[in-house]
């Protein structure tokens, strides 16, 4: 009797067990896609030679479009405040599309504009001068107390503002010249034509210490 008693309780074998962890382990691995948080994809400048002071460009105050954000996200824009970012982009359009003072150069890119773009150019000469280099900045200054998601808000109302108009230039919609990747000559052409004699001109200022740590 004890002889079968013994032969009934014979253990378990988990000799494998650690294979069956390990194989389990490996099928997460291959399986699971892990995020990665790629932050802004902002050009930088190259890094200034603190010997050489930086070029001064003169620039008239109507040639810069003000956006101020203060501790508490509340938007100064050209002086007056606004509640929020829902008619930023088109401000910005409207001051970055006016040719108040154009050269030559600024009336031949008007003439090359589409009609829809023509049709929201203004001349108002208390504005931007032309859309070309130095003629139109967008400045952005915060605080140090303000929020990360309100600086982002606005930055991508401008950024927004931009594509619209270089979107419209070659016929896609704002998503699809968005994506675009300039990866292909074709996709490179349409991004080079979009801003063709526009560039997205966009200066962000130090942040001011009051308000924050």
């Amino acid at each position: 009797m004890a002889s079968k008693r013994g032969r009934m309780a014979q253990e378990v074998n988990a000799g494998s067990m650690a294979d069956i962890a390990f194989l389990l382990l490996i099928f997460w691995l291959v399986t699971t896609t892990i995020a990665s948080d790629k932050g802004i994809l902002n050009i930088l400048p190259p890094k200034q030679d603190p010997n050489v002071p930086p070029p001064e460009i003169p620039l008239n105050e109507r040639n810069i479009f003000n956006i101020l954000v203060n501790a508490n996200d509340q938007l100064l824009v050209e002086g007056e405040y606004l509640d929020n970012t829902d008619q930023l982009s088109d401000d910005i359009k409207a001051f970055i599309l006016n040719f108040g003072a154009p050269n030559a150069e600024a009336i031949a890119l008007y003439n090359s504009l589409p009609e829809s773009l023509k049709s929201m150019a203004n001349r108002d000469p208390k504005s931007s001068d032309h859309p070309m280099q130095g003629g139109a900045v967008v400045s952005i200054k915060t605080n140090r107390g303000t929020s990360y998601e309100t600086y982002l808000e606005v930055l991508d109302k401008v950024k927004k503002a931009y594509f619209e108009i270089y979107a419209e230039r070659v016929g896609i919609t704002t998503e699809q010249y968005r994506a675009l990747s300039g990866k292909t000559a074709a996709e490179k052409e349409l991004q080079d034509r979009g801003k063709e004699g526009i560039p997205m001109a966009i200066s962000i200022a130090e942040p001011d210490k009051t308000g924050g740590n």
